[in-house]
């Protein structure tokens, strides 16, 4: 779990999780829309695919990724819903 709660500590991480919930981008579309560079990117796939959050499929000569376990953005959307809780002042359930 805190190695999972670790790798969720990087935005850039949780965006690259946001965007291929939506589509098959390839480590070149990732790094066009979270403005990275390549090996930025690659590096934190890379983490992403250990944790089996998300997976690559070849397309031509290309790997494409996609969410493997779509489950983690409720994790994620839990959290930021407590931490607008918590930043409101405002006490759960509020």
């Amino acid at each position: 779990m805190s190695e999972i709660i670790k790798l969720l500590n990087n935005p850039k991480r949780v965006q690259m999780l946001f965007i291929l919930e939506q589509a098959s981008l390839s480590v070149k579309e990732i790094c066009e829309v979270l403005n990275l560079d390549q090996p930025t990117a690659s590096h934190n796939l890379a983490m992403l695919r250990k944790h089996q959050l998300v997976s690559a499929k070849r397309v031509g000569k290309y790997n494409h990724y996609i969410l493997n376990d779509p489950h983690i953005l409720d994790i994620i959307n839990e959290t930021f819903s407590h931490a607008d809780h918590v930043l409101r002042g405002k006490k759960h359930g509020e």
